[in-house]
């Protein structure tokens, strides 16, 4: 069993490992390593249509991760309230949304959007003042790609924040209404302050598969290119050690934000073992 687990993680971590690997490569075909050289490194950082396209990865993944956290804390607490066969569906369609693949999700987003856009853009035409000249037209762009990738963590930022509140004291909570505290006062002080770990674990997460997301951006993205949409349009010309510089990158940034990640779910478990005893 050791040496069959040995040989899966082996495929698994192999072929990552050759990327980073011939990353470093001076010559300029990604298979033929020729010397050890960063050269590539900056070569891809110069690339303005990297640089762009990293921008707009950023962009849209602070900015889901931003909204995915205060609808999934939200939800995550109006969740806890509810008792009974409402919250058993409710139950049912998170993990739900956590199993669809992704080209299911991004391929309903785009009809639906698409929907939208054109009742939205039909009753602005009619609307618009023709002396204003053309009316403005909805399409996809930064708003439809930030709009998919919140649906798409949204749950996962519900379930973090709701295995934090299934293991808080809620004797405070009960403590504070006692005292006469306000509900936003006893949110503020009490509630909030336990909830952070993994509210910070849920922006991290959704950062994360915001910016490493493909397959939905590739559906909704419009006119913008997002980092892993320039990689695999590069790639369809061939995989040259920049490309091989740019997936470390995204690999290390990966890595970095999961690591991070695993720290606050690690403390988070050992104030929950602290608060048990």
């Amino acid at each position: 069993m050791r040496i069959y687990a040995w040989l899966v993680y082996f495929f698994l971590y192999m072929p990552i490992a050759v990327i980073v690997a011939f990353s470093f490569n001076s010559g300029r075909y990604a298979a033929d390593f020729q010397g050890f050289s960063f050269a590539w490194y900056g070569r891809a950082l110069a690339n303005p249509f990297v640089t762009k396209a990293l921008v707009n990865s950023l962009i849209v993944a602070s900015v889901t991760a931003v909204l995915s956290v205060i609808l999934g804390t939200t939800a995550a607490l109006a969740l806890e309230r509810l008792r009974g066969k409402l919250r058993a569906v409710f139950d049912s369609l998170i993990y739900v949304a956590i199993m669809v693949p992704g080209v299911v999700i991004g391929i309903a987003t785009l009809v639906a959007l698409a929907s939208v856009f054109d009742a939205v853009n039909s009753l602005m035409a009619s609307l618009w003042p023709a002396a204003w000249g053309s009316a403005p037209r909805a399409g996809l762009g930064y708003g439809s790609i930030i709009a998919a990738h919140t649906l798409y963590t949204l749950s996962l930022v519900i379930l973090v924040v709701r295995s934090r509140l299934v293991g808080m004291d809620h004797s405070l909570v009960e403590a504070s209404a006692d005292l006469y505290s306000t509900p936003f006062n006893t949110f503020r002080t009490i509630t909030l302050p336990q909830l952070l770990p993994a509210i910070a674990a849920g922006f991290l997460l959704s950062f994360t598969f915001s910016f490493d997301d493909f397959i939905i951006a590739f559906f909704v993205a419009g006119p913008n290119t997002t980092l892993p949409i320039f990689v695999f349009s590069s790639i369809r010309r061939g995989v040259t050690p920049e490309i091989n510089a740019i997936g470390t990158m995204i690999l290390g940034v990966s890595l970095i934000l999961l690591f991070t990640v695993q720290v606050l779910l690690r403390d988070k478990r050992q104030g929950n073992a602290a608060e048990a005893a």
